[in-house]
């Protein structure tokens, strides 16, 4: 596991408290400590406590912005004819992450549903998950549902990607997949 690396802020870099989910500005001349680099976006630590910086203002911590194939996956959608292809979807909502957990939603079993509706009037088709978060009063869950929901609509066939937070059954570390559990180092 890489240590985490101190950086100074450039300019105003919009954030998200952890775990909270408020929006914030970590002003420039900051100095944060990137503790993650999960599925685009940054978690850091500073003086105020843990954020998450989104991929899009990666320049502010001296960073780059990680594109997850989004150029490859806009120039197929309008190649795509029939549903989506499952594993691709599968695979967009491995890409995003917990800020406070460094293992993806599906592993850490949070996902508990994917649903491909049938061809609505564009030709697509929209997608519905059901999703928890490992403790209800996490205030980043809508910041992660949205994360899962634009990932999903990058998969061609897609039109509309739908998140709904459930808490039944409640999440649990038995849900955690045998590979979350080992980079968890909980096996």
């Amino acid at each position: 596991m890489a240590m985490a690396e101190d950086r100074i802020v450039s300019r105003d870099c919009p954030a998200t408290a952890i775990p909270s989910g408020e929006s914030y500005t970590i002003p420039k001349g900051a100095t944060v400590q990137i503790t993650h680099r999960l599925g685009g976006n940054f978690t850091v630590l500073w003086a105020m406590g843990m954020a998450r910086i989104t991929g899009e203002q990666a320049d502010a911590i001296g960073e780059e912005a990680v594109v997850s194939n989004s150029n490859e996956l806009s120039s197929q959608t309008e190649e795509c004819s029939g549903p989506p292809d499952e594993n691709a979807l599968w695979d967009a909502l491995k890409s995003v992450y917990d800020p406070e957990i460094p293992v993806n939603i599906v592993d850490l079993g949070l996902i508990y549903s994917l649903q491909v509706q049938p061809q609505n009037e564009s030709g697509n088709h929209d997608v519905e998950i059901l999703m928890t978060l490992t403790a209800p009063g996490c205030g980043m869950g809508p910041a992660i549902a949205a994360d899962a929901e634009s990932r999903v609509c990058q998969i061609p066939g897609v039109g509309e990607a739908q998140v709904e937070l459930v808490w039944d059954p409640p999440w649990n570390q038995d849900m955690i997949s045998e590979e979350g559990k080992m980079q968890l180092g909980l096996i």
